[in-house]
């Protein structure tokens, strides 16, 4: 029987893939920001869902710390795609 988790996952990896067609082929670069902070949140749902499979309860903590310096990146890079526009 397939763990559900893994069902999960599999479904996130498909979604990054899929957003790093986004990434790559953006016709703009906030197209391309918003692309990366996506697959930033995709990748930290899927930290979360490691966590809950193995119920280790570090990887609610290193989800917390990737999610901030997710999100300070993504600021930043607003912030100069900001200069540009």
């Amino acid at each position: 029987m397939i763990d559900p988790w893994q069902t999960a996952l599999s479904v996130l990896f498909i979604l990054i893939l899929l957003v790093m067609i986004r990434l790559f082929k953006g016709p703009t670069a906030p197209d391309r920001v918003v692309a990366l902070d996506a697959i930033n949140t995709f990748t930290v749902c899927a930290i979360l869902i490691f966590g809950v499979a193995f119920q280790e309860t570090v990887y609610v903590d290193v989800a917390i710390v990737y999610a901030v310096l997710s999100f300070v990146g993504t600021l930043y890079l607003a912030k100069l795609v900001g200069r540009d526009i």
